[in-house]
């Protein structure tokens, strides 16, 4: 600085200046610092604690001298903090702490805005507060006991947190408290008696806290201003206290999916305000009480799934604004009552799978707003009533599975919304009313099994929306309409089993969207259409009487897999265009006149995988070369043909299981392969010039009779010439052998080796490790010992008992040599001399199911652990059963012979049993006379095998039955401390035959867990009383156990992040969402709740306004090869006017009390009936259930035989390999015990 101007600015007048400048800087800086108040350093305090990603609480300023200004906090008159509301904010961090400084402070609302941590022991000093709302975050730890010190407090909502422990006991001591919601948090313990203080409580919600357990205090009668009690979807048991009836102002009572039992007690009646009772899914018993009558408010009743008996009260036709009534899956009986005509708002009636009788009464008719009628699976007779054309709000009427006679109502077409009508498995007769097809809405049409007979009419081609339509097993004649073609949505076409005659339409080709076509079994005459919907996928037109040639337009079906056109009077040669069917995995083209030489593009069909059967034609020529490239095929029969030629083409076919190429021409040297020498002679019968390695010919059972009588002579004369070389050659065997023992030699017989994986073993290697050190366990077919190979490599050798070396040894490698699968245990090769026969496996370190469940220490495996076991094993039986062509029958199924991977995954062993199932050749005659072979485990045998009766794979699936019991129980089969010498599945039996407690029968080790665990443990040991069925044809086939293990996996209750009907206080919405179904192209259907709602008006819609009556969002993905069955149980479900179409229990979904903020997370299920874009509809029936997205499809009964008297959620549509997906969801466990009992 210049020294003049520094002089002039430090001379004595200057440094005045300079002096009151600093002041006012410092007094500046200062009054910055310190204007604000105490109350806005305590916010700024904890505004500082969180990591905000938003400007939310910009405003938040330290600069300002009062916080009253500030985002979501209010002040009083004086500038006092009386409230802090921030909602739906993405806050991320702890709950203040600090807030002593707020001694006015009565509201806290901080709702769904990401915190984390406890909740502080200091709110119990915030002692002016009135409401408190930190629900919707991921608060964890407990509920502090200082909370219950705020007397003044009137509103606590604590929900959708991660909170745990108990229900502090000093709730009791909030007087004033009015709003407690606990629900979708971990909380465990009992409810706390001192609940019954609070006399000014109206709403208590604490559902979805899964290990929430003990009784409902009886001290609740005290808080006789309750209006809401949601308590669903935990462990609350016992019976429902009396002292229900003194909540006169009760409105909404909701405590399904939980472990209630005993009666309703009579004193419901008394709840004047009752509108909604919602108590399904529990072990309630008793009868309804005659009392809910009186419940004039009485809206919704959902009893279903529970274990109720006796009738249906006449009383409950008093209740006249009732809209929704589910009494289904109970043990009730008698009639539905005639009362219930006078419910005019009754909008849903499902009594599903009960045990009524009688009739279907006509006054049902005055129910003018029903929309959903499910009858099905009772025992209702008489004659479906003409009055029921008056239903025209009618929109679904399931009635199958019943009693009912004479003829199918004219009156139905009278139902003009009617989208969905079965009427399957009853008497019914005379013809298919010809004004049904007037139906524009119809997507859906089934009466399978019944006795209708007549025609189908041409107005057919009127019902433009129909998507399924099954007639399968009637007496239906006459032709197939051409207007069959105006059916442009049709997906699914069943007309098998009938008395159709004459040609097919050419018209079905307009069928655009059909993909499953079954016209078997008919008598339809004319040639195989040119034309055939492009889009079809099967085809079944077997056992008619077709002629002509197969057209060349058959290579326009690029979508087909399976085309079964045998049984017919085709002729001609087979089309070369059928390489264009480039997905096909199944060709029957057997019992017709085809003739020509086999063409060449059938080698070249790559995913020609299942089955090819050319039987019984007259086809010539040889085999074409490019038959080598089908490595995937599973059958071949060519049988009963004039081919010739040689075989060695097919000598490479390594997936090859059954080949038939008997009576036909071919010559040369049978090719010299473990296949061809394990291949049964029948099966090469009738081909002179064919010969085994050495020379000998094959039978030629085409021989005349004196040219066979000649063969015989000279074949038995070989035979004998043949004993007489093998004695002499055993006898010098024996002497050889003998000398070389005494001398000491250790000379190896030769071995004879044969490898299906590359190996880096001898079998010196083997033989010197088979030692009784190293058994790790013995079978019904030999021992098996660890060995350790030189590279280090663990192998599981299986040594044949030589008393089972023919029959088991065979066995083996003839089927574990040919298939694979990913549960069963894979067979590395096998070796084989004259002394030994052994089998190579991978070694599995975890040993069997059996010790796993068994051994000392090992029992208390996870239940995820064991269910994920019996799920592989049942991959793997459904694999053989269903897969495998022909089907191939284990034989001993038991938990010794269930082996466990490095992660613990099953793979299921020991083949030696094993067995095909039906090979059969093109006369298909059947072999259900022959007397089975005793064969299995001591405990795991079906019944059929002590009676001697024809064995099939049902027996299978009573074995894998005894093994779910075993896993559930965790007991042995033939535990001897089982009462009076018991089997497992007797005692199981007798235990719930006395209505014991089904949980009791489980492991100890199991109970206790978790309610969705628990659930699924109850659930299997359904399945399981399913496949353990006494009579072989009550059991379910394998895939249907699959998809039933598959599907309890699948139901636990999922919630939305939102109000997810703890118990509420609303009526049922009136309307649905439209127009927000999305299609995403996977293979499911899912559906994702959420509180952005989905308006019911455009205007709303256009704005993007939240509504205040619907809180839902619908999202749909979906596959074209996903097609839900169709006679199932309408329960629990997604409800769509087309094809696939069930129906939900109606559930409200109620405004929240208030909830104003997004949720922050998906929570979707997934459902296996899905549909192809094209069919969504523009309105779609979506029924909200059990709080959540229970939205998977059904399958029930469509195969059971008339004398089961429930058949929940058993069975698929057919046996057939269909592309659709089966699905259980929650089967009843009471109804499968009885219909097990009544026989």
């Amino acid at each position: 600085m210049p020294a003049p101007l520094r002089n002039h600015l430090f001379s004595p007048p200057n440094n005045l200046f300079f002096f009151n400048l600093f002041l006012s800087i410092n007094s500046l800086l200062f009054s910055t610092c310190h204007s604000i108040d105490a109350q806005g350093q305590a916010l700024l305090t904890w505004k500082n604690s969180l990591n905000i990603s938003t400007n939310a609480l910009k405003s938040w300023n330290s600069a300002d001298k009062s916080p009253c200004n500030w985002f979501g906090i209010h002040c009083n008159s004086k500038g006092d903090v009386t409230e802090l509301s921030l909602k739906a904010v993405a806050l991320q961090g702890p709950l203040p702490s600090n807030f002593q400084q707020l001694k006015f402070l009565n509201i806290l609302i901080l709702s769904s805005t990401n915190l984390t941590g406890t909740i502080p022991k200091e709110f119990g000093d915030y002692l002016e507060l009135v409401l408190i709302d930190i629900s919707d975050n991921s608060i964890t730890g407990e509920i502090p006991v200082e909370l219950c010190m705020l007397n003044k407090l009137k509103t606590l909502s604590l929900n959708s947190n991660l909170l745990k422990g108990i229900i502090p006991s000093d709730i009791g001591d909030l007087s004033n408290l009015k709003s407690l919601t606990l629900y979708d948090n971990q909380l465990d313990g009992e409810i706390p008696r001192s609940i019954g203080k609070l006399s000014n409580l109206e709403i208590f919600r604490a559902g979805g806290n899964q290990n929430l357990k003990g009784e409902l205090p009886l001290e609740i009668g005290n808080c006789t201003n309750l209006v809401i009690v949601g308590l669903a979807e935990t462990s609350i048991s016992g019976r429902l206290p009396s002292s229900i009836g003194m909540l006169k102002r009760l409105q909404t009572l909701a405590i399904y999916t939980s472990l209630l039992s005993g009666p309703i007690p009579e004193e419901i009646g008394n709840c004047s305000d009752l509108q909604n009772i919602f108590l399904y899914q529990n072990s309630i018993s008793g009868s309804i009480p005659v009392l809910v009558g009186k419940l004039k408010r009485l809206q919704s009743l959902l009893l279903w799934q529970n274990s109720m008996v006796g009738t249906i009260p006449y009383e409950l036709g008093s209740c006249s604004d009732v809209t929704v009534i589910d009494l289904s899956e109970n043990l009730l009986t008698g009639s539905i009552p005639t009362s219930f005509g006078s419910l005019l708002k009754l909008e849903e009636l499902q009594l599903s799978v009960n045990q009524l009788s009688g009739t279907i009464p006509t006054e049902i008719s005055n129910c003018t707003a029903l929309n959903h009628l499910e009858v099905d699976n009772n025992e209702i007779s008489g004659e479906i009533p003409v009055q029921i054309g008056k239903l025209k709000s009618l929109t679904l009427f399931f009635a199958w599975q019943n009693n009912l006679t004479g003829s199918i109502p004219e009156s139905l077409s009278e139902c003009e919304n009617l989208q969905a009508l079965d009427l399957s498995y009853n008497s019914l007769s005379g013809p298919v009313p010809q004004q049904i097809f007037e139906l524009k809405n119809l997507t859906k049409l089934l009466l399978i099994f019944n006795e209708l007979s007549g025609f189908i009419p041409p107005n057919i081609g009127n019902c433009t929306n129909l998507y399924r339509l099954r007639l399968s097993k009637n007496r239906l004649g006459g032709t197939i309409p051409s207007e069959i073609g105006n059916l442009k949505i049709l997906n699914f076409l069943d007309m098998s089993n009938n008395h159709f005659m004459g040609g097919i339409p050419p018209s079905i080709s307009e069928c655009e969207n059909l993909e499953f076509l079954d016209l078997h079994s008919n008598l339809l005459t004319s040639p195989v259409p040119d034309t055939l919907p492009k889009s079809l996928q099967f085809v079944d037109i077997s056992d008619n009487r077709l002629t002509g040639s197969l057209a060349p337009g058959i290579g326009s079906l690029t979508e087909l897999t399976k085309l079964n056109l045998g049984k017919n009077q085709l002729s001609g040669r087979i089309p070369a265009e059928i390489l264009s069917c480039s997905k096909l995995q199944l060709l029957d083209l057997g019992n017709n006149r085809l003739s020509g030489d086999i063409p060449k593009e059938l080698g070249q069909l790559p995913s020609l995988e299942i089955s090819l059967n050319l039987s019984c034609n007259q086809l010539t020529g040889e085999i074409p070369t490019e038959f080598s490239s089908l490595d995937k095929l599973g059958i071949i029969d060519l049988s009963h043909n004039k081919l010739s030629g040689k075989l060695d083409i097919l000598k490479s076919l390594q997936n090859l299981v059954t080949l038939n190429v008997s009576f036909n021409e071919f010559s040369g040297e049978l090719p010299n392969t473990p296949f061809f020498r394990k291949l049964p002679l029948n099966d090469l019968a009738g081909n002179q010039d064919l010969y085994i390695s050495g020379g000998v010919k094959t039978p030629a059972d085409s021989m005349g009779p004196r040219e066979h009588a000649k063969s015989m002579m000279k074949f038995a004369m070989s035979i004998l010439v043949s004993i007489s070389v093998v004695l002499v050659l055993l006898a010098v065997y024996i002497i050889t052998r003998t000398h070389l023992v005494h001398s000491g030699s250790t000379e190896v017989d030769n071995w004879e080796m044969t490898f299906y994986q590359k190996t880096d073993f001898s079998i010196d290697d083997i033989v010197r490790n088979l030692t009784s050190a190293n058994v790790i366990g013995t079978g019904s077919s030999g021992v098996v010992y660890r060995v350790t190979v030189p590279n280090g490599e663990n192998l599981a050798v299986k040594k044949m008992w030589s008393s089972e070396e023919s029959g088991a040894f065979s066995s083996e490698i003839r089927t574990l040599g040919s298939i694979r699968h990913k549960n069963i245990v894979r067979l590395l090769g096998w070796g084989s001399n004259q002394n030994m026969k052994l089998l190579f496996y991978d070694y599995l370190p975890n040993g069997s199911l059996s010790s796993l469940l068994h051994a000392a220490g090992k029992g208390g495996a996870e239940w995820e652990t064991k269910y994920d076991v019996v799920l592989g094993v049942a991959h793997a039986l459904a694999y053989l059963h269903h897969d495998c062509v022909p089907p191939i029958m284990h034989g001993d199924v038991k938990s010794m012979n269930v082996l466990l991977g490095p992660r613990m995954e099953a793979y299921l062993g020991d083949f030696g049993l094993a067995r095909l199932i039906n090979n059969d050749i093109c006369t298909d005659i059947s072999k259900q006379n022959q007397r089975p072979q005793l064969a299995g485990s001591y405990g795991y045998m079906a019944p059929e095998h002590a009676s001697m009766q024809h064995i099939t794979e049902k027996s299978d699936v009573y074995s894998f039955g005894v093994v779910l019991l075993e896993v559930l129980t965790g007991r042995h089969p033939l535990d001897p401390t089982l009462p009076g010498g018991a089997h497992l599945v007797q005692w199981v039996r007798d235990h719930l035959h006395s209505k014991g407690n089904p949980v009791d029968v489980l492991d100890s080790k199991l109970r206790g867990r978790a309610d969705p665990q628990m659930h699924e443990m109850l659930q299997t040991l359904a399945v399981s009383f399913l496949c353990v069925s006494i009579r072989a044809d009550d059991r379910p086939i394998m895939k249907d156990v699959v998809a039933m293990l598959e599907e309890i996996r699948h139901v636990d209750p999922i919630r939305s992040d939102t109000d997810s009907l703890k118990g509420d206080l609303s009526a049922p919405p009136k309307s649905f969402p439209t127009k927000n179904v999305i299609s995403q192209g996977s293979t499911s259907c899912s559906f994702a709740f959420t509180d952005d709602s989905i308006c019911s008006n455009e205007d709303n819609k256009s704005t993007g306004k939240t509504c205040n009556n619907l809180h839902w969002k619908i999202e749909l993905s979906n596959s074209s090869k996903a097609l839900a069955a169709d006679s199932g149980r309408a329960k629990r479900t997604l409800a769509m006017p087309f094809g696939p179409f069930y129906t939900t229990r109606l559930q409200p979904k109620f405004p929240q009390i208030p909830h104003h903020s997004p949720p922050q997370r998906w929570r979707s299920c997934t459902a296996t009936a899905a549909t192809t874009q094209r069919d969504f509809p523009k309105s779609p029936i979506i029924h909200r259930r059990s709080g959540g997205a229970h939205c998977t499809a059904i399958v029930a009964a469509t195969q059971c035989s008339s004398d089961v008297v429930e058949c929940s959620a058993v069975y698929t549509v057919d046996s057939y390999d269909v592309p659709f997906t089966p699905g259980l969801v929650e089967a009843d466990f009471w109804q499968i015990v009885r219909s097990l009992e009544s026989k």
